[in-house]
């Protein structure tokens, strides 16, 4: 069995192993990593062979900690990124070059199509009918997409959105509230198998589904890095969060929305921040807390998602494609059916 597993801002980390009655046996570890002394390399093989296959990560981690000298120095890797790569050899997770991607980048629509078109596409790669999908958004008007769990009354002010003329809408994943003014964000979702990410934890998905944007952002010259759970941000500021959704025929959401030129003082009005959620960024402003592609680049919004686009073809290959009629259909009906409803916006009052 084979796996691999490059740790987001570090190195590969790749495993070769045999299963031999319930039990690792013949375990390699390689990679690009760094390691001091060689021997290490020989003690983490060691720790690993002869742990029993239903072993899960943090079990694995723990017997390579304590197989590693006290000398050891590791490098762009850690006993959990092995351990990682192990639960994905024992799982059959696919990578990303296992998958033939395609890229969508079609007019705009509605706030409340874009999210039913998240749900339907998300169901197609689940059936098989549509090939792994990376999506950007477009959108021509204003609103605020609070997420599945979040209370309305509690994360917006619908008198002050009113005013400003945001439409209010609930998406499927969790989260927290996004503020999309018209062509001041950069949205994007993928539409993945859940075997992409098999055996890794919820969190380490994370930033791993995101790690082409991170190096899109570097190449624009953006100190840009992951910040646990779902941030991506840099060293003046966020500059945008991701959630996900796993539905249950094996598909993935994970979408992420990053700020381009934001009006702060604008969405504190829309935005019911609270005091308590500010105080663990260490700000007192959510205006302040958001740093704006644009303010970092210099760049027009579309030259930045070109970028990104170019960057993931040149890491992982894809093709362009749209979003079919029949997809088009159902995401309509959908949003009737649904994301338009009442009793979806206030599912949680």
């Amino acid at each position: 069995m084979h796996g691999e597993y490059k740790v987001p801002g570090g190195k590969l980390v790749v495993v070769d192993l045999e299963v031999r009655e319930g039990r690792i046996a013949e375990f390699r570890l390689a990679g690009d990593f760094f390691l001091e002394p060689d021997t290490a390399l020989d003690a983490i093989d060691h720790a690993v062979n002869g742990l029993p296959v239903e072993s899960d990560a943090a079990s694995i981690a723990a017997a390579i900690k304590a197989g590693l000298p006290d000398d050891a120095v590791l490098l762009g890797f850690s006993p959990d990124a092995v351990a990682t790569a192990i639960r994905r050899s024992l799982s059959k997770a696919t990578d990303w070059r296992d998958h033939d991607w395609q890229i969508i980048h079609d007019a705009p629509v509605s706030p409340n199509m874009h999210l039913a078109l998240d749900q339907v596409l998300t169901e197609e790669v689940g059936a098989g009918r549509r090939q792994p999908t990376l999506r950007f958004w477009e959108w021509d008007q204003p609103a605020v997409v609070i997420g599945s769990f979040q209370s309305l009354r509690n994360e917006v002010d619908l008198d002050a959105a009113a005013e400003h003329g945001f439409e209010v809408v609930r998406r499927i994943s969790g989260g927290g509230a996004m503020f999309m003014d018209a062509q001041s964000i950069v949205t994007y979702s993928l539409y993945a198998p859940g075997e992409l990410v098999q055996g890794m934890s919820f969190a380490d998905s994370y930033a791993y589904l995101d790690e082409w944007v991170i190096t899109a952002l570097k190449s624009l010259g953006i100190d840009a890095f992951y910040q646990p759970l779902n941030d991506i941000t840099s060293a003046k500021g966020k500059i945008g969060g991701a959630a996900q959704k796993r539905l249950g025929n094996g598909a993935l959401l994970h979408h992420a929305t990053m700020s381009y030129d934001m009006d702060g003082e604008k969405m504190v009005k829309v935005l019911r921040i609270g005091r308590e959620k500010m105080s663990d960024k260490g700000t007192t402003s959510a205006a302040k807390r958001v740093d704006p592609l644009r303010s970092q680049t210099g760049l027009p919004r579309a030259e930045i998602i070109e970028r990104m686009k170019q960057t993931f073809t040149g890491l992982y290959g894809a093709e362009v494609g749209h979003v079919t009629d029949d997809e088009l259909q159902a995401a309509e009906q959908l949003v009737t059916t649904k994301f338009a409803t009442p009793e979806w916006l206030r599912r949680v009052p």
